[in-house]
């Protein structure tokens, strides 16, 4: 009979770990919950965008050009009379597709190099971070300009450019994470039992530096966002006819007097989008934070 009596104190306390959840410092930051809210609806509208956009986006009717917001075109119609709103919309999808190939190859090639840089030190750790050094002694932008202009403009280019500059970033955060992990006790029983650096480096040390990661990651697609908008607004990042928040901010520039739509419509959307991953981020890493998450 005694040993039935432990299964329902089990049962009992289930729920005060569901309720734990929910009372995390991320659900009680308002901010966060209504960025993470407005995230899920970009992503929403970027994947629904063929069925959302109630125009081409690029579809031209000159007779229509810089056109004031009416029920036919909720935000108006820019220089070439193509629908506004559609071509937010669609610019959605641009706009969050190159921030996520920024930060994956960000991700890809700055994880694996923090890991190494931060396990083995030594010439290793020496020769990786002289490069990052070199990398991070240019401003973001500017590098990005040297690379664009080196290789041409263009969609693809724009985001290899970025990615580079983000590795040292990501890469840096590991390396300090790593450092502290491997004086851990448990890399000293995995190598005690003979397993391999490898083994110690993805299977124990990696999964350790996930929250930091995720964190950071989350606040360098807010960046990239920026970037990349600015790479496209001064005419090196998405070419023409694509629909795109950073391109249509240049276009929406020149007839910023006559018909400022364009310009306000994408700049608002890249406003919002932007500070919605930096509230995010910073609800995600008060969650994930042990001292904050148990206060």
């Amino acid at each position: 009979m005694e040993l039935q009596s432990q299964p329902p104190a089990q049962v009992l306390n289930e729920p005060d770990k569901k309720r734990s959840i929910w009372h995390s410092p991320f659900f009680k930051n308002k901010l966060s919950v209504i960025a993470g809210i407005i995230i899920i609806i970009i992503i929403l509208i970027s994947l629904l965008a063929p069925l959302i956009a109630p125009y081409d986006p690029n579809a031209q009717d000159l007779e229509k050009s810089l056109e004031p917001a009416s029920a036919a075109h909720w935000f108006g119609t820019d220089m070439q009379g193509r629908d506004i709103l559609s071509r937010v919309i669609y610019g959605t999808r641009t706009t969050l597709l190159g921030a996520l190939l920024v930060v994956l190859f960000s991700v890809v090639i700055g994880v694996p190099l923090g890991l190494i840089s931060g396990y083995f030190g030594g010439k290793i750790d020496n020769i990786i971070n002289r490069v990052w050094d070199v990398i991070l002694a240019f401003p973001t932008i500017l590098l990005a300009f040297i690379i664009v202009a080196t290789f041409g403009r263009g969609f693809e280019n724009a985001v290899i450019a970025l990615g580079i500059v983000y590795v040292p970033m990501i890469a840096r955060l590991v390396r300090s994470v790593t450092l502290v992990e491997k004086q851990q006790s448990y890399v000293d029983a995995a190598r005690s039992l003979g397993f391999s650096h490898t083994r110690v480096i993805f299977r124990h040390i990696l999964p350790n530096c996930i929250s930091p990661i995720i964190v950071q990651v989350t606040i360098d697609f807010a960046y990239a966002i920026i970037d990349l908008a600015a790479l496209s607004f001064l005419g090196l990042g998405v070419q023409p006819p694509t629909a795109d928040w950073g391109y249509m901010l240049s276009e929406g520039r020149e007839y910023l007097l006559v018909s400022p739509n364009a310009a306000l419509a994408s700049g608002f959307a890249i406003m919002i989008t932007v500070i919605s991953f930096n509230l995010f981020g910073d609800g995600l890493q008060s969650h994930l934070d042990p001292k904050q998450r148990k206060q």
